[in-house]
C-alpha cells in the first residue's frame, strides 16, 4: 500500500486499530480466525505490522468486527471514537498514490481512504473489459450499490450499460450523473488509454463495491494460481 501524508501527527497503525476494536468486542484472536477464515498467526502478525494488509484480508476484517473498512484505514485516534465530530478534515493524495484493486476488468485506485465517514467515494478507475459478456463473467452480472454516481471521462471512449436504458458512448470529457442502485457497467470502447473519474455517495457504498471488486480480485488471483491439469500420456 503507498502511505499517504498525514497532518500534524501520526495516529495509531491499521494493525494496532484492529486490536483495539477487537479487544473492545472481547473476541479473540480465535474468534477472529473462525470469522475471518484466516489463521490465527496471520491475525496476530497483521496485528503486530509483521504482515501486509491487503484489501481482501480487510474486507473480511472489517465484515468481522462490524466496522467500515475505512475505519481499519484511519490514523486518527480520536476518529476511531464512537460520538467524536470530524470537521475541518483534509487529506492529500499525491500522483500515483491510492489503494489499488484490480480484476480483468478494471483497475481501480480508490482516494482519500484514510478519511472516516466520508460522504463521497472517488476513484480513478482504467477500463479493460471491452464487452458485457467479458464483464458479466467476472461479476456474475451488472453491478449495483448504494447511493449516486458521478462519471466523468479522463481518456479514451467508455459505452456505459445499465438495466434500464440504451447503452451510451461517452467521450473524453463527457460526464454523468446516475442513481447506482441501478444495475450498470462501464465499457473500454476504444483503443489506447480509457479512464475515468468516478464519485459514489451513499453510506456504505465504499464497503459494497469493494466487497464486489476484491471479490473478483480475489477469485482471480486463486485461478491463475490453480493449476491446469494435463491428460496423462501413457508409458511407452
Amino acid at each position: 500500500m503507498n502511505a499517504s501524508s498525514h497532518d500534524d501527527h501520526e495516529g495509531p497503525t491499521p494493525g494496532e486499530v484492529i486490536r483495539t476494536l477487537r479487544k473492545r468486542r472481547e473476541m479473540t484472536l480465535s474468534d477472529m480466525s473462525q470469522r475471518t477464515g484466516l489463521a490465527v498467526s496471520t491475525i496476530s502478525k497483521l496485528e503486530k505490522g509483521q504482515a501486509s494488509l491487503s484489501y481482501d484480508k480487510l474486507v473480511l476484517l472489517a465484515k468481522a468486527l462490524e466496522v467500515d473498512i475505512s475505519e481499519l484505514l484511519e490514523a486518527s485516534p480520536a476518529a476511531a471514537l464512537p460520538g467524536v465530530a470530524l470537521s475541518g478534515r483534509r487529506i492529500v493524495h499525491r500522483a500515483g498514490e491510492g489503494q489499488v484493486v484490480e480484476t480483468s476488468s478494471y483497475r481501480q485506485t480508490y482516494l482519500a481512504t484514510e478519511l472516516l465517514n466520508k460522504k463521497l467515494v472517488p476513484i480513478i478507475a482504467e477500463l479493460r473489459a471491452r464487452t458485457l459478456d467479458q464483464f458479466v463473467a467476472e461479476f456474475g452480472g451488472l453491478i449495483r450499490h448504494s447511493g449516486e454516481e458521478f462519471v466523468y471521462v479522463l481518456d479514451g471512449e467508455v459505452e456505459f450499460h445499465t438495466d434500464l436504458y440504451a447503452p451510451v458512448k461517452l467521450k473524453q470529457g463527457d460526464s454523468m450523473y446516475f442513481d447506482s442502485t441501478m444495475g450498470h457497467a462501464y465499457l473500454k470502447a476504444s483503443n489506447g488509454l480509457c479512464r475515468v473519474m468516478a464519485v459514489c455517495s451513499g453510506r456504505g457504498a465504499a464497503d459494497q463495491m469493494l466487497e464486489t471488486f476484491v471479490g473478483a480480485s480475489t477469485r482471480q488471483s486463486a485461478a491463475a494460481r490453480t493449476p491446469t491439469t494435463r491428460k496423462s500420456k501413457g508409458t511407452r
